[in-house]
C-alpha cells in the first residue's frame, strides 16, 4: 500500500517532466527534418551525439541485413543537396521516455524534388545530455510500394 501511495504521489511531477521532455524530443526530431529541407548541415550537427549512427534495415529477396554508417556521412550528404529538394514528411510521431532515454517512432514518406521516392518508419533513439535531447541512432525501413500521399508540411 505504501508503495502504491508513493507512486501515485510522484505521478503529477513525472507527467509534467515527461510532457516537457516529449515536446523537446519532438522539437529535436523536427529540427532534423527542417535541416534536411534547407540542406543545412550546420542545423544538423548539434542534434547528434558524437557517436551517433544511421542504420537501415534492408531486405533483399528475403535476406535481411542492417546497413550501418556514422552520422557524418549522412550530414555531409544533406549539406551537398540543393535546398528544397529533400522533403521527409511524417505521418505521426510517437514518443516514449524513461529518464534520459527517449525513442520516437515516425512513419514517413520521402520526397525528392517533389516526387515520391520511398516510405517506411524511422525509429530514433535520443539521449538527454547536458539538458538537451541528442539523437544517438536512427534506424529506418525503406520501401517503394504502399506509400501513402502525405501533404506538404
Amino acid at each position: 500500500m505504501k508503495t502504491l501511495l508513493l507512486i501515485l504521489a510522484c505521478l503529477p511531477a513525472f507527467a509534467q517532466t515527461s510532457s516537457n521532455d516529449e515536446a523537446a524530443v519532438k522539437a529535436t526530431v523536427n529540427k532534423l527534418f527542417e535541416g534536411m529541407q534547407k540542406a543545412d548541415s550546420t542545423i544538423l550537427r548539434p542534434l547528434f551525439t558524437p557517436t551517433a549512427r544511421l542504420q537501415t534495415v534492408v531486405n533483399k529477396q528475403g535476406e535481411v541485413a542492417v546497413n550501418d554508417d556514422g552520422i557524418g556521412k549522412f550530414i555531409s550528404s544533406i549539406g551537398k543537396a540543393k535546398a528544397g529538394t529533400l522533403d521527409e514528411r511524417l505521418a505521426s510521431m510517437e514518443v516514449k521516455i524513461d529518464g534520459e532515454l527517449a525513442t520516437a517512432w515516425t512513419p514517413y514518406v520521402f520526397y525528392r524534388q517533389d516526387q515520391k521516392s520511398h516510405c517506411g518508419v524511422n525509429a530514433f533513439t535520443l539521449v538527454k545530455m547536458s539538458g538537451s535531447w541528442k539523437i544517438q541512432t536512427i534506424i529506418d525501413t525503406r520501401r517503394k510500394d504502399n506509400c501513402p500521399d502525405l501533404p506538404k508540411q
